[in-house]
């Protein structure tokens, strides 16, 4: 039978008679070919391959070698075109939410984005990086040094990937402010209040000092690595205008404020010859900012819902989207997914990327469909407004507790998507773990990450950025859940959790990790067994979802230590040990309220 290679290429014919195993490969340039593209015939009388560029002829070659892998190859002729829709399809792994990745890991990600297609990596970047003068900053975080970003860029390299500098620079930088020598930076040093919760400083005050101080924290990380892009985030600067500021912002508007401090950190970098990301946020309520996006700026715009989940959710004026609301989110520029929020770039004509999510954080489990669409959204409005970049991104809120794997599905999806939309649509996910990643010769382990990746949804709750799953552990006064699952969804989603655990028991990976995904998700179905039972003893109060009866209190708290023990142990074997004790205390929450109950 013939093969379809991962990603599907564009088109592909196949004629009776193959080439020989060891026939020689004719190779050409061919400047005609689009960027990174390939045109690829193997047949009696040889292989042959025309090419556009380095990276068109390394497509080009791996193509051959999973068509070799067919058992039919000397038999069936190829004839295969193919070029990217996305001359940039990158990959930002959250490595600052607790969870810094180890070498082996890491080298890892780069096979499978290597096999996916993906020209581009960013390590999003607060407080993981031994920064010189930051000690206090990082000494407990097991941070990425100099001599690891140079062994990963070389390793980037040799797969074709570019290691991009990803530092943030605006928000998010609760991790340095949270220290006594840098409170003085802070827009709000006692804090703020979000959501009705009180939240530690986050936002740097929008000054020249500042600005310079966040500069050498990107001049730091980018001297390490041989890209001339990188990524200074600026996002999601929630005390802007609501201390030290507020006299400026008054006055000239935050949109104002916060842009001319964006300008002031790309400046440098721009002058150097590098192209410079952001998060485009600001222009949904600030379009007349715009026409003053530099040269060499890229905005990124970011939406990780998808379009039917944001329609069940917003247009149903439910209690999920009135908490939203309340929390700031412009849920009219969220309703339309990226048509919405690229459509003020695009009719400006201020090129843009798109970046999805990858849907694993605040999940546990992964919320596979959802990414689905959200990444069919992005490509789609990504083609349309002839974007020149797919950023696919995977976040670790809640300090990461989902194991590596749950990403693997929403890569290889993402990575095709964005090398060609139409030809990889409908991609068969589980095959493709099966066959290319997870090499699981009984072909269960993908089927099993795919039917995990819907348990959010079949508890019949539905949620923006997250799992009733996740907010059943971590629970969040600022994100109440807005129900609770019926006594039927939870049975239903209890006895997918048992079968999930009776395939991965007879599942049988290849792979260099596959040991280590089979454990991290029999214990990813321990804790969503333990995250239903929590649920379900707040149902059985029925008045208080919070309430929990004290001997079934009990009895949950008596689960909490042997999880713990194990997530422990799972996270030690992909991820350095800086970062454990605060993604374990994220549990805290839930023990509290549970020991509470148990002493009603």
């Amino acid at each position: 039978m013939p093969v379809t290679p991962f990603p599907a290429p564009r088109t592909l014919t196949t004629t009776p008679g193959g080439a020989a195993l060891d026939a020689p490969v004719h190779v050409r340039t061919d400047p005609a070919l689009p960027p990174q593209g390939y045109r690829l015939r193997t047949g009696p009388g040889g292989v042959t391959v025309d090419h556009r560029d380095a990276l068109g002829l390394r497509y080009a070659l791996g193509t051959l070698d999973q068509l070799r892998a067919g058992h039919d190859y000397t038999a069936t002729g190829y004839d295969i075109s193919d070029h990217p829709d996305f001359p940039v399809r990158g990959f930002l792994l959250d490595i600052s939410r607790d969870r810094v990745p180890t070498r082996r890991t890491l080298a890892r990600w780069i096979e499978i984005l290597s096999l996916a297609r993906f020209t581009q990596l960013e390590l999003y970047g607060e407080h993981t990086y031994a920064f010189r003068d930051h000690r206090d900053v990082w000494q407990d975080a097991s941070p990425l040094t100099a001599e690891d970003l140079r062994w990963l860029d070389a390793h980037c390299a040799a797969a074709g990937i570019e290691l991009v500098a990803n530092q943030n620079t605006f928000g998010h930088m609760e991790r340095f402010l949270r220290h006594p020598r840098h409170a003085h930076r802070a827009e709000n040093p006692q804090g703020f209040e979000r959501g009705g919760v009180h939240r530690p400083p986050s936002t740097l005050q929008p000054t020249d000092d500042n600005a310079a101080f966040a500069t050498a924290l990107v001049e730091e990380v980018a001297r390490e690595v041989r890209s001339r892009r990188l990524n200074i985030g600026a996002d999601e600067p929630f005390e802007l205008g609501c201390g030290r500021s507020a006299e400026q912002v008054a006055e000239q508007g935050p949109g104002e404020v916060y842009f001319s401090f964006v300008t002031r950190l790309m400046a440098p970098w721009l002058e150097a010859g590098y192209t410079v990301e952001f998060w485009a946020d600001v222009f949904a309520e600030n379009p007349e900012l715009m026409d003053r996006v530099p040269p060499g700026a890229v905005p990124v715009v970011w939406q990780y819902d998808g379009p039917r989940l944001l329609s069940e959710v917003i247009d149903g004026d439910t209690p999920e989207a009135r908490t939203w609301q309340r929390l700031g989110a412009d849920l009219d520029n969220l309703r339309g997914g990226f048509r919405s929020r690229g459509k003020v770039l695009s009719d400006a004509g201020v090129p843009f990327w798109v970046a999805p999510g990858a849907g694993n954080w605040n999940s546990l489990l992964g919320r596979i469909d959802n990414a689905v669409d959200n990444m069919l959204d992005a490509a789609e409005t990504g083609r349309e407004n002839a974007a020149g970049g797919f950023l696919l991104t995977s976040w670790g809120d809640h300090g990461h507790w989902d194991a590596p794997s749950v990403a693997y599905g929403p890569v290889v999806f993402g990575g095709a998507v964005s090398w060609s939309l139409e030809a990889n649509r409908d991609l068969d996910i589980a095959a493709v773990l099966d066959d290319h990643v997870l090499l699981d010769e009984a072909r269960l382990m993908g089927g099993v990450l795919m039917r995990l990746g819907q348990v959010y949804r079949d508890l019949g709750v539905p949620l923006l950025n997250g799992s009733p799953i996740a907010r059943a552990l971590f629970p969040d006064p600022a994100l109440p859940l807005p129900s609770l699952p019926t006594a039927q969804a939870m049975d239903r989603v209890a006895t997918t959790l048992v079968a999930c655990r009776d395939d991965l028991t007879a599942a049988s990976p290849a792979a260099s990790d596959g040991d280590v995904v089979q454990r991290e998700l029999h214990h990813a179905i321990s804790l969503a067994g333990f995250a239903v039972d929590v649920l379900r003893a707040r149902a059985a109060v029925g008045s208080d979802a919070d309430a929990v009866a004290p001997s079934t209190a009990r009895r949950l708290l008596r689960r909490i230590e042997p999880l713990l023990a194990e997530q422990r142990a799972c996270w030690l074997l992909r991820s350095r040990p800086g970062g454990l004790s605060d993604s374990i205390a994220e549990l805290d929450r839930l023990r509290h309220q549970l020991q509470l109950a148990a002493h009603a």
